[in-house]
């Protein structure tokens, strides 16, 4: 009897180590809060971004060009020039000085017309699967509204949110539907980042 119950206890200890080691090796799935206006990162040209770069008094070097596949664009005088990955800014002091040797004190102005290298995908049972392109504050329930809505089968109450970290990890949140409308949910409709992935199961 004592064996017995000694390796009960034994059994209890394995399980709860076990389900600790599990939990310390899973993401934090805390909903994120609200990004702050103030920290928010300037943002960076990428891949398939359309943009609109003009040169005062010079209307022959107005153009609409998008970022090519190798972070490239194509721009009079200049050929090619490295767009990925720089700020507005960084670009346009760029093609400043490149084209102060073509022309007197030039005065560059670079618009991001389309950014539309920021998504978040959703899939699962809604009414499509979709890209979202983000040119604003998104939240789960928008992204999903925007790919259709529920299906009739879905699992409203098990929508994964899936994020990968800096570090390249992934970390995963969840939603559930009804809990929010309820209210029972506070801080759960997050808002989404680039790269978000919304899964709605069946």
């Amino acid at each position: 009897m004592r064996i017995l119950v000694r390796e009960i206890v034994w059994t209890c200890a394995l399980v709860a180590l076990l389900t600790l080691v599990g939990c310390e090796s899973r993401p934090l799935s805390i909903p994120p809060p609200d990004p702050n206006p103030m920290d928010r990162e300037t943002y960076r040209i990428g891949v398939t971004d359309k943009l609109q770069i003009s040169v005062w008094k010079n209307p022959e070097l107005e153009v609409t060009v998008p970022v090519r596949p190798d972070g490239k664009i194509s721009f009079p005088l200049l050929d090619d020039v490295q767009a990925e990955g720089l700020q507005v800014m960084e670009l346009k002091e760029i093609l400043t000085r490149e084209l102060a040797e073509y022309i007197t004190a030039p005065d560059v102005t670079v618009v991001v017309v389309e950014m539309n290298s920021q998504f978040v995908s959703v899939i699962g049972s809604v009414g499509a699967n979709t890209r979202i392109q983000l040119t604003r504050d998104l939240r789960v329930l928008e992204a999903i509204a925007t790919a259709g809505g529920f299906t009739t089968f879905a699992d409203k109450d098990n929508i994964r949110i899936v994020r990968r970290g800096e570090a390249g990890q992934e970390v995963e949140y969840r939603f559930d539907y009804d809990a929010y409308i309820k209210g029972k949910a506070p801080g759960t409709n997050i808002v989404l980042r680039h790269g978000d992935m919304i899964i709605v199961p069946e």
